[in-house]
């Protein structure tokens, strides 16, 4: 059963494998003053991918009373005081003034410094209201970008206020003579509600002149490369590769989550594990779009015009899955089926498939029990995450039992690929001049005595945590 336990563990070691949203990936054109809010916006669920061709375009009531319900969810989560209402009707409506209102009353519920001013008053003093020179227009209908704006700038500045917002596993690593390299360690998931992230955080991805990840996800031919790696050549196919009944078995799992047999029958069995796997560690704590950490980052990056490098290639890290054997694969894909199923509820025919790929034991409850712990522990490392406990994270993550077992992926994602880090980061802090950077690749590569952390501590670099605010 180690095969499927080990499927979470990949969340700290791999970057992830989908393009982040990007202003110029937007079918229409976004406004330059759009930029800065499209990672943050996307983060929080204020709006998807529709953005690009809907921003021009007025607000609905129905997208009205959706953002105002994601500003109210996220000022939930500071444990403010509550305030008294005092009663007052406000319009709702799609103006700006209408929009601004609805925003308002979410706010209007804590006790937030001069809330007690009004919507005008409140929302231009915290930043979510602003004009034109010639006024705020308040009358004027308002687009679907500008209502996410409000409600954008909104979020972030309260939590601004409060010293709120996900800190992150951050190191700095200085040369002594004018070259820093942030390290962030970050988890290819979206859940513990990640978002958003603190305000230091958020500025040392702004402040950096490069920011590097594993991958380049911005890179269309590496991207197209990748996608080929986890298909099979017209002629095969899946269910050449499983036995028939762990292929039907995929075939109704993956039909559930809107895949047609066609589409499922061209994937390699590790490319639907992964995906399985990824499934798996959201929950009703991740965001509306369900946005890694890396992706964020890189997201926030490219939209403020900040250079993009990468220690790996998409082929790489592909050849990492694309080697595993046929054996450990189908065990590897029966894991995580195993991870998003429910097992009172699954037919006998899926039942048999998995217990003939994963064994007797793969209904038992101590089996049942440790995928829980296994998802226990994803949650324990975000949280970790979000305070800055690397000692807490290291604990939970267990990196040196990762590199003991004899579990075939286990040693494929670490062996060879920290060493590389750490000459990446090197590199970076040995070039001449002076400059700042960040580079974030996945925790599990920071921490304990092989990781980037460590390895450059053993170079004569210094390197700390970075103090929480």
């Amino acid at each position: 059963m180690k095969k499927f336990l080990s499927l979470l563990l990949v969340l700290g070691l791999l970057g992830s494998s989908q393009a982040a949203l990007a202003a110029e990936e937007s079918p229409a054109p976004l406004p330059g003053w759009s930029h800065s809010i499209l990672a943050d916006g996307y983060s929080l669920g204020l709006f998807g991918d529709e953005i690009g061709v809907q921003h021009s375009q007025t607000v609905t009531m129905e997208q009205v009373e959706a953002l105002a319900r994601t500003v109210g969810d996220k000022l939930a989560l500071l444990d403010l005081e509550p305030r008294p209402t005092d009663g007052t009707a406000l319009v709702l409506d799609t103006t700006r003034g209408g929009v601004v209102n609805a925003l308002y009353q979410e706010a209007a519920a804590y006790a937030f410094p001069d809330v007690e001013q009004g919507p005008e008053a409140f929302m231009t003093s915290v930043g979510a209201l602003a004009g034109d020179g010639s006024g705020l227009h308040l009358d004027r209908p308002c687009t679907v970008l500008e209502a996410a704006a409000m409600a954008n700038s909104l979020i972030l500045n309260l939590y601004d206020w409060q010293d709120a917002g996900s800190l992150g596993l951050l190191w700095r690593a200085d040369n002594g003579r004018g070259n820093v390299l942030y390290l962030l360690g970050s988890i290819h998931t979206d859940r513990n509600n990640l978002y958003p992230f603190h305000k230091q955080l958020r500025d040392v991805i702004l402040n950096a002149e490069q920011v590097s990840f594993e991958l380049d996800f911005n890179d269309t031919d590496q991207l197209l490369e990748f996608a080929a790696m986890q298909t099979y050549p017209a002629g095969d196919s899946l269910a050449n590769h499983i036995s028939p009944a762990l292929y039907q078995a995929v075939v109704q799992a993956a039909a559930q989550l809107g895949m047609d047999e066609g589409t499922v029958s061209q994937y390699k069995p590790w490319a639907l594990a992964n995906s399985f796997s990824s499934l798996a560690t959201l929950d009703e704590t991740s965001s509306e779009n369900a946005m890694a950490i890396d992706l964020y980052v890189n997201a926030k990056a490219i939209n403020a015009g900040i250079g993009i490098g990468a220690v790996e290639t998409y082929a790489f890290q592909g050849q990492i899955f694309d080697t595993l054997s046929p054996e450990y694969q189908e065990q590897y894909l029966a894991g995580g089926l195993l991870l998003i199923l429910d097992p009172d509820s699954i037919s006998q025919e899926t039942r048999d498939a998995l217990t003939q790929v994963l064994g007797e034991d793969a209904f038992q409850p101590a089996t049942q029990e440790a995928i829980q712990a296994q998802l226990d522990q994803i949650s324990a490392m975000m949280d970790s995450w979000k305070a800055r406990d690397a000692a807490e994270f290291d604990a939970v993550y267990g990196k040196d039992a990762i590199l003991d077992s004899e579990d075939e992926l286990n040693q494929k994602l670490f062996t060879g690929r920290d060493p590389g880090m750490i000459q990446y980061a090197a590199d970076y802090l040995s070039q001449p001049g002076s400059h700042t950077g960040l580079l974030v690749v996945g925790a599990g590569h920071m921490v304990g005595d092989t990781g980037v952390v460590q390895g450059l501590r053993d170079l004569g670099y210094t390197v700390e945590l970075v103090p929480v605010p």
